[in-house]
């Protein structure tokens, strides 16, 4: 990679098709457009005087309950431009609370320059318009802007709880969900875990795997370790008070150069409701620093040939620190694309299938997520709105399937590596790897979140325009105004984060069950805060969903949700607040599908059994509306009549929803390219 450089300005260049040592330059075109890398520029420090808004200028940033409609989880608020009486054609600049951003502070400190916003390292006493959190939504109390974390976050990307979000998807869709390796939950499946091992091998006796146990609070590598003997796994000592989790390990991996390398990929969650999903055009590869041999019980401890981890293989005396983002021990992942595409492999295909499983992840993650929002910004309640930056951990397997291996909730964005100048002696050197991609994610998303965006654009309309109830696609926000001079981003590159959801969401609306399953739990939680559901709100949705019968009777209810209840609490470490919680529910959802439905697969059973409950809910809420107009109208009938139902929860002959014996419309879809 060519790097310019002068006292005023630093400009990163990186061509479209990027060669490893020993690959020839792919041709022209090899990559689609939308996948181009970004052009990143590193202006001077700004000396434009900029002034802090008159209290004046926050009226109405909390988010409020607006013409009694709910606020909208994860959007972006809308204020006035907060400018001095007097000064409506000078916009003020977006204000960001960094106080609180740790490790990405440089990476961020260099964004907001770029943009020139306004930045308040030690924070504010007045509202800021975005705050920048370096570990969790809860770094302080926060009651109106955006925050870059979304509560929960941390816990629904722990390896245990992915693991059960995922298990879930894959009971209901096993093809789909076929790049996650198999798990098993320590210690509370371990007997299970021996069972399934021991069937497969008596199956197949020449099946002879090898296994990682990874402990589920662990980062950066600790505490992970191979085994090839499930006895092995070391049930003594912690594995009580830290659970793990112990999943096939993949064999096969494709290899650069000999050596093991995973991808680093930066996938923004915009929104939550409804779903916005963005992934960055490029990333990071990090290597290992041992060439790859396949697991035996000679190699299981070398961890610098099997773990891909950056704080680990940092320590070998073979890492590699390289200003090229095309060498060394940590590479641009347009690099890695670089050199497939010189060898005749199809990247748009590789794009397509790192998309699906990113928007399949995250699928599996939000309804869960969801219920952490609630519980912690009630609708009607003042809250930041949130989006956040999540770390996906690829692993590109030698047929170039792409295998999911951890979600990491607070990436690191450091742009700077420790050299060693002297034994115990480091000083911070930077990164040009990680600074050309890293600083392209934090500021284009700052760029996606800008409250102020489109005041700026259209200052003259404000006043005139409704606020809009959907945001602007992605080729609308990115638009230039005609005059260069007028657009605040007109010096800056094409942006780096690429729309995926709802762009493809026809093609994935369909895997989205235990989404609505949560909002039915929601539903009934009745107090606002909460997380579990009690036996109360669990006898009421049997009873408004009508799910009681001859066969099920409301003791039998009762029972059911005693039984699931007590073993879902008995498996976790948070006994806070006693209830069910929704993965419980999402249980007893399956077993009360399964008994209705016994002749359809399961994924058919819970949809039909989702309808009927949708479909009578529907219901209920006519019926509340019919009677509050009523009431209002002093029993007259409503003006308009009864409103009519939705087509897909009509009402047949028979008097209840049809169960989905075909399903054709929802569960098969054509798998197209997403590029």
């Amino acid at each position: 990679m060519q790097t310019q450089s002068n006292t005023l300005e630093k400009v990163h260049l990186m061509p479209r098709t990027l060669a490893l040592e020993g690959a020839t330059q792919s041709p022209e075109g090899a990559f689609a457009p939308e996948y181009d890398v970004c052009l990143q520029v590193q202006l001077p420090t700004s000396t434009s005087v900029s002034y802090e808004p008159s209290p004046g200028g926050f009226l109405g940033q909390g988010l409020h309950k607006r013409h009694g409609k709910p606020r909208s989880k994860g959007r972006s608020c809308k204020r006035s431009s907060g400018g001095r009486p007097g000064e409506r054609g000078t916009p003020r600049p977006v204000t960001v609370d960094s106080s609180k951003a740790r490790t990405s502070l440089d990476a961020l400190k260099i964004s907001i320059r770029q943009l020139k916003w306004k930045e308040f390292p030690f924070g504010r006493r007045l509202p800021c318009d975005i705050y920048w959190h370096g570990v969790s939504f809860h770094d302080n109390d926060i009651f109106s802007g955006q925050v870059n974390k979304f509560p929960g976050m941390t816990e629904m990307v722990r390896k245990i709880t992915l693991s059960r979000a995922v298990r879930i998807m894959q009971n209901l869709f096993p093809e789909e969900y076929n790049f996650y390796p198999r798990s098993w939950i320590l210690p509370d499946e371990f007997q299970l875990f021996l069972a399934q091992v021991r069937m497969v091998k008596d199956g197949d006796p020449s099946w002879k795997p090898t296994f990682i146990v990874k402990p589920d609070g662990g980062c950066q590598g600790d505490g992970i370790y191979l085994i090839k003997d499930p006895s092995d796994i070391r049930l003594s000592g912690t594995l009580q008070n830290r659970p793990a989790v112990v999943q096939e390990y993949i064999c096969k991996p494709l290899l650069i150069d000999k050596l093991k390398f995973d991808i680093r990929l930066y996938v923004l969650l915009k929104s939550l409701d409804p779903l916005e999903i963005y992934i960055a055009k490029d990333g990071l590869s990090r290597f290992c620093t041992e060439p790859y041999q396949e697991p035996s019980p000679k190699n299981l401890h070398h961890i610098f040939m099997h773990l891909t981890n950056y704080s680990l293989n940092i320590h070998s005396g073979n890492f590699v620190h390289s200003d090229s983002a095309s060498t060394g021990s940590k590479r641009t992942f347009s690099s890695i694309l670089g050199r497939l595409s010189s060898k005749g492999i199809d990247i748009k295909k590789v794009w397509s299938d790192i998309i699906s499983l990113v928007i399949k992840t995250v699928i599996a993650l939000t309804p869960e997520l969801k219920v952490f929002y609630q519980s912690d910004i009630p609708t009607g309640r003042p809250g930041p709105t949130c989006f956040q930056i999540l770390g996906f951990d690829i692993l590109l397997m030698k047929n170039l399937k792409p295998i999911l291996l951890e979600v990491n909730a607070n990436p690191s964005m450091r742009i700077e590596h420790e050299h060693e100048l002297s034994p115990g002696v480091f000083e911070n050197v930077p990164s040009l790897v990680d600074e050309e991609v890293k600083v392209a994610v934090i500021r284009d998303t700052l760029r996606l979140m800008d409250p102020l965006k489109k005041k700026r654009e259209n200052p003259s309309q404000q006043l005139e325009k409704p606020v809009a109830g959907k945001e602007d696609s992605l080729d609308s926000e990115l638009t230039s105004a005609p005059d260069g001079s007028t657009n605040p981003e007109a010096h800056l590159p094409s942006i780096c984060l690429k729309q995926v959801f709802p762009k493809y969401a026809k093609q994935f609306n369909y895997l989205r069950l235990v989404d609505r399953m949560a909002n039915l739990f929601i539903r009934f939680l009745g107090i606002k805060g909460t997380m579990k559901l009690g036996p109360t709100g669990f006898r009421t949705f049997i009873r408004n969903c009508k799910l009681s019968s001859s066969s099920l009777s409301m003791a039998a209810v009762d029972i059911l949700y005693i039984d699931i209840t007590r073993r879902w609490n008995s498996m976790t470490l948070d006994q806070r607040d006693s209830g069910m919680c929704l993965q419980a529910f999402v249980e007893a959802f399956f077993f009360l599908a399964q008994r209705k439905y016994k002749m359809l697969p399961l994924r058919e059973q819970v949809a039909s059994l989702i309808d009927l409950c949708e479909y009578h809910l529907s219901l209920l809420d006519e019926k509340r509306l019919v009677c509050g107009r009523s009431g209002l109208t002093g029993g007259r009938p409503p003006h308009n009549g009864t409103p009519q139902e939705p087509s897909s929860l009509a009402q047949p002959a028979g008097g209840n929803p049809q169960p989905r014996t075909g399903c054709a419309n929802k569960l098969s879809h054509p798998r197209h390219a997403l590029s």
